[in-house]
């Protein structure tokens, strides 16, 4: 067991009387190359946190243009120094900063709406931009009530200037009190991080912008720019707490942390890795729980989470084992900090790339105690979230460069006039090989038949999918895939898809993935559609594409979300489907304000979904393994018909003679497979144990995961089996539900759920045993009959309701009929309550 250093609070108070020199004793090492402290109108120097802030007109290094500026200054009460001047713009103006070294730089900007000035600052509305992205898009002071607001950006500067625009809005002015333009080392930021739900690398941030959101001193006092080697504030972590008493405050004497190379000053200061907060009293009975920090962000945008560890605590080594949880996902797993950097007081961090919570426009960070070794703490020093730009190039909301600064010529543009030059140059080759290809397409004997809606291939024509050769190198535009078949369904010209979708307005967005975002359409005729637009940064989406549009390809089943068409134009890759009206099940059982499933409606959706699983698995020729299976890739139409969704991940399954894929491990956390985790061999079993999971969620309406909750509580699956092995399911159910459900109808459903959820593969059933105990539970909840209960389970039966005897279900046995793979009408469009109806008639799938 782990038992904390002797005399904490004396230490506090050392800590705090040698800050200071220790401190400045440490901060000394990085120089930066590009310095600018700039007090914006200001006439004199100004001294801020222990650094001058120069005029802005006195730096030959420096370049503003503005057609129209005035200077303002306050000599009342303002929050600091800083904001004792500023420049205010009536026009669209710039300053340039000459750079000397390229790479990553901090941009800070200090406002403060003065009272004295001309303008009334406080109702100004303006935005601000590098050539690169926009920082801020047509913002206003009203919401700040009169305070200074102070914006911290991290941006990759490629040129030997960096241009900092700042755009009044409808007729209104811009200003701005200081600005701070700060080399940054190259190692502080990577290219890649651990992206989260599925998890897999996240590449290319290098590319991409960064906003500074929070960043937590843990346990320790708020920390200056001016103690901070890089000018960076880190404040105390209390506020964020989501119940304060779950965490205590650790600390040592700062001069005890042991920096290595891979962790330096510049990493962290020192003052932030000899504070900690780690688990105090939650109140609860016992302390499996977890220290939870929750945060406020914008849901449109991804994050670069990194979090700071030290083992200040530890008497020895291996005494420290916990779980770091990021929203609903496990980050680090039993995370032994002493192993990983063979001693105590010396830091380490990891970074992540996470979204919001699925369910709220927050962020949530979790730290608690691995149930798997004897060790009841965890810990966390420091915390750091930034948000990162989206496809825009903005850091806030989806205003774009283009939209802000229409004439200001990039780098691109003027590529573009001398590339155009060139192509003049030989115009007339061209116009000589346009009028012969134009000849040829006359002389065709199949003329163009415009977009026709062609049906998908099942098992036919193979799809060649391949990376371009001219985008497949690193740039900017990242990897595309060419579609070499046009099997896909009805092939869509790129303004129909900027037609249907209103090109591509946030407020039709549906949701956001690796791959990129969805949207809902309507296309010409009326026809409701989802647009899937890949992410062409993002390797990972491009691979989930390629998947889904094999899969698609030869798979067609009412309870599988179709495939439409495709669009490929202008290196975009673009998937339409089928609109879900009802959007994804989760959104019906927790987060929203809609109305309650019924308990026989929850049945029919399980059941359809159970159906679409099934048919993966033994309706071709090879089974295929979706290996995502979780509420929000099961999508309700107008009807709540369910139908799976998302085949990004899925594997074709095991030859006849083998027992298992081996493949490395990809899904979801909360949903995967125990043995699939361990053992990185996928079956079907792994599907079945994640839609046991679903069926839990399905009756307790609660995330999969809480890292929020009680240790006991966090996961669905361990938490509903300990119930269900009690024989009190209908304790931890939907409250909603309560008193409305046929015990008997129950009973079953929670036998079906400990099943799937078996510990080993070999344990579990089927998708066809499944489906088979989910149609029986709606039979039981259909009936008003007494249940009798027979001796064998296996042969449940309701008296006065004649069963078709069948044999044990066998699931290498394909349901198509005759063996023909090729379509799946389901033209009786039979309903979920008939009695068993896919087994005992089933029909071609």
């Amino acid at each position: 067991m782990m038992k904390m250093k002797s005399g904490k609070w004396r230490s506090i108070v050392l800590a705090i009387i040698l800050f200071k020199f220790v401190c400045q004793s440490s901060y000394a090492s990085f120089i930066p190359a590009d310095n600018y402290l700039i007090s914006c109108g200001s006439s004199r120097n100004v001294t801020y946190l222990g650094r001058t802030f120069l005029p802005d007109t006195t730096q030959s290094s420096l370049v503003l243009k503005s057609a129209n500026s005035v200077v303002a200054s306050s000599n009342s009460s303002v929050p600091s120094p800083v904001y004792q001047s500023a420049r205010i713009f009536s026009t669209t103006s710039s300053y340039k900063f000459q750079i000397e070294q390229k790479g990553r730089h901090w941009v800070r900007l200090y406002f403060y709406p003065l009272t004295n000035s001309d303008s009334n600052l406080n109702s100004a509305s303006f935005s601000v931009a590098t050539e690169q992205f926009v920082l801020l898009s047509n913002f206003t002071f009203k919401s700040y009530n009169g305070s200074s607001m102070f914006k911290e950006y991290a941006i990759n500067v490629a040129s030997d200037n960096l241009m900092l625009y700042f755009v009044p809005s409808n007729n209104s002015v811009a200003f701005v009190n200081a600005i701070e333009v700060v080399s940054i080392p190259d190692a502080l930021f990577p290219d890649q991080a651990l992206a989260l739900n599925p998890s897999a690398p996240f590449s290319g941030l290098s590319d991409l912008g960064f906003e500074t959101v929070y960043r937590l001193n843990m346990g320790g006092p708020l920390i200056s720019a001016q103690n901070d080697t890089l000018g960076r504030t880190w404040e105390n972590d209390e506020k964020y707490l989501h119940v304060n008493s779950s965490a205590v405050r650790v600390a040592v004497n700062p001069s005890s942390i042991i920096y290595t190379a891979s962790v330096t000053t510049e990493t962290a200061p020192n003052w932030v890795y000899s504070t900690a907060e780690a688990m105090g009293n939650a109140n609860v009975a016992g302390m499996n729980f977890n220290i939870t920090w929750v945060f406020p962000v914008d849901p449109n945008f991804k994050y670069f989470v990194r979090a700071h560890f030290c083992d200040i605590m530890s008497a020895s080594l291996n005494n420290l084992v916990f779980n770091l949880y990021i929203n609903d996902d496990i980050a680090i797993g039993s995370l032994d900090l002493s192993s990983l950097t063979n001693g105590l007081d010396v830091p380490y961090y990891k970074d992540f790339v996470s979204n919001s919570s699925t369910d709220s426009d927050t962020l949530t960070v979790s730290v608690g105690p691995d149930t798997m070794v004897d060790v009841t703490n965890a810990t966390m020093n420091g915390l750091e979230v930034m948000k990162i730009s989206n496809e825009a190039k903005s850091l806030d909301g989806l205003s774009s460069l283009e939209d802000l600064l229409p004439n200001t010529p990039s780098n691109k543009s003027k590529l573009g006039i001398i590339t155009g030059l060139i192509v003049g140059a030989v115009v007339t080759v061209v116009l000589i090989v346009v009028c012969y290809c134009c000849l040829v397409a006359r002389k065709s004997k199949t003329p163009h038949q415009g977009h026709p809606w062609l049906p998908l291939p099942l098992y036919g024509n193979s799809l060649s999918l391949t990376k371009m050769s001219t985008t497949s190198q690193k740039s900017g535009t990242g990897s595309c895939i060419s579609l070499a078949s046009s099997n896909l369904g009805r092939v869509f010209m790129f303004q129909e898809i900027l037609d249907a979708t209103n090109k591509f307005d946030e407020s039709l967005l549906l949701g956001v993935g690796g791959f990129g975002r969805v949207y809902k359409g309507t296309l010409e005729d009326g026809t409701k559609v989802a647009v899937k637009r890949g992410n062409p940064r993002s390797e990972q989406g491009l691979a989930e594409f390629r998947t889904e549009i094999e899969m698609l390809s030869k798979l067609r089943h009412r309870h599988l979300v179709s495939l439409i068409g495709y669009c490929d134009e202008r290196s975009e890759m673009i998937l339409v489907y089928e609109y879900m009206a009802n959007g994804p099940l989760r959104s019906h059982l927790y987060g929203t304000d809609l109305p309650p499933l019924s308990w026989k409606q929850r049945l029919e959706i399980c059941i359809g979904a159970a159906r679409g699983l099934h048919y993966l698995h033994t309706g071709a020729a090879q089974s295929i393994i979706h290996r995502d299976v979780k509420t929000t890739n099961i999508l309700l139409d107008e009807n709540f018909v369910a139908k799976v969704a998302d085949f990004g991940l899925s594997k074709t399954g095991p030859a006849l003679d083998q027992t298992h894929v081996s493949t490395a491990v990809k899904g979801s956390f909360g949903y995967l497979d125990p043995e699939y985790f361990r053992r990185q061999q996928l079956t079907e079993k792994s599907d079945v144990y994640s839609f046991g999971v679903v069926l839990m969620e399905v009756l307790c309406t609660r995330p999969a995961l809480n890292p929020v909750l009680p240790r006991e509580q966090v996961n669905i699956a361990e938490w509903a089996m300990t119930w269900q092995k009690k024989g009190m399911l209908d304790q931890i159910m939907d409250p909603n539900l309560v008193g409305k459900v046929n015990p008997a109808s129950l009973k079953k459903f929670g036998e079906t759920a400990e099943k799937c959820l078996a510990e080993h593969g070999v344990d579990r059933p089927s998708m066809g045993d499944v489906l088979w105990n989910l149609e029986y539970a709606l039979q039981l909840e259909e009936t008003s009959s007494a249940l009798m209960e027979p001796e064998d389970n296996s042969t449940n039966h309701i008296p006065g309701i004649p069963l078709t005897p069948l044999e044990p279900f066998d699931n290498s046995v394909s349901l198509i009929d005759g063996g023909n793979s090729g379509t799946d009408d389901d033209g009786e469009d039979v309903t979920t309550s008939a009695v068993f109806s896919q087994l005992v008639n089933p029909r071609g799938r």
